[in-house]
């Protein structure tokens, strides 16, 4: 007899809120990644184009955790004009032992979105000066809002300031962080003004050109790029990269659909040049920041290595709290 687990997104949204527990899970699968023999294969995309669409499936085993999940997460970018959330998806939790199903969390994307955040903040902690208290975001979607969450979570955030295309939105989401995390938030319409003054800047959106000009950044600014997770998006001026210190989530992926890879389309990179990757500064093997003056830039592109963390913390959360339905066969 076999026994799987399923949870809905409400049951996880209980369960695994974007909290320190989280931010540390997901902190220690970027430390896997670079010290353990992890598995992690290349990310398998398909791409609907006539309807804005994307979906992207993740996977990595860590040695060491009692299973490994595999996530489906698509991302329809038309979907808000008919009423529809853009992102979506679900995350299936197997045995490393035995490969036999052990949850299926029907999160419908919320689980990416917290470990998205927890990986922001992570960059945050180890690449932004210590005292960083302004935070500017691009975007004002619900990445842009939980972004801003867990920089509150490892930076003293006293203010931060929004700028998206829908200036409406932008201040909606602006009025709502404001009350939640009890700072002022400011929604700006010229994004320049949001990066001028600003200690950690924080990039998620889907475009496709550049929304943060390299002549924008000022010495001691931390940047992470969370929105370009494919080969045509594309948010940061690739002269930026060439001024600041690099750091990817994964420079396998990142040569090939991040921020660096636009760099080396434009021939300000070389293909071959060497970068850190987060796990490695988060373990110690590769330096950081170094100097206060320094601009720093995180590019992330979203790895399985998350995915696997998040979906181990929600099952053994929903374990301890008897949560979701279990079905045996």
């Amino acid at each position: 007899m076999t026994r799987m687990k399923i949870l809905t997104e409400a049951e996880l949204r209980g369960i695994v809120p974007l909290d320190r527990e989280a931010v540390a899970c997901v902190e220690d699968a970027f430390r896997a990644l670079a010290t353990k023999a992890v598995a992690m294969p290349p990310i398998l995309r398909l791409d609907i184009p006539e309807y804005r669409g994307e979906v992207d499936v993740k996977t990595a085993y860590v040695p060491g955790l009692d299973g490994f999940a595999i996530k489906i997460s698509p991302g329809f970018f038309d979907n808000p004009k008919i009423g529809l959330p853009s992102t979506n998806g679900m995350m299936v939790l197997l045995s490393s032992k035995t490969g036999l199903v052990q949850a299926l969390l029907l999160d419908n994307g919320y689980l990416t979105d917290v470990r998205t955040a927890a990986a922001g903040a992570i960059a945050a902690r180890h690449l932004s000066r210590d005292d960083s208290s302004v935070a500017a975001v691009f975007g004002a979607g619900m990445q842009a809002r939980l972004q801003l969450e867990a920089l509150a979570l490892v930076r003293p955030i006293r203010e931060a300031r929004i700028w998206a295309r829908d200036a409406a939105k932008a201040e909606a989401a602006a009025i709502a962080l404001a009350g939640k995390l009890g700072f002022a938030v400011k929604a700006e319409t010229d994004p320049r003004a949001v990066v001028t003054g600003a200690d950690i800047i924080v990039t998620t959106t889907p475009s496709e050109t550049p929304v943060l000009r390299a002549e924008w950044l000022e010495p001691g600014q931390h940047v992470t790029a969370m929105g370009s997770d494919a080969e045509h998006k594309n948010e940061i001026d690739p002269h930026a990269i060439a001024r600041a210190t690099y750091v990817a989530d994964s420079l396998k992926q990142t040569r090939r659909l991040g921020e660096l890879h636009h760099a080396i389309a434009a021939h300000l990179m070389s293909a071959e040049a060497e970068f850190p990757e987060l796990g490695q500064v988060i373990a110690g093997l590769k330096p950081g920041r170094t100097r206060a003056d320094e601009i720093t830039i995180a590019d992330l592109t979203g790895t399985g290595i998350q995915d696997t963390a998040i979906a181990t913390l929600a099952f053994a959360r929903a374990n301890a709290a008897d949560a979701g339905t279990t079905f045996e066969s």
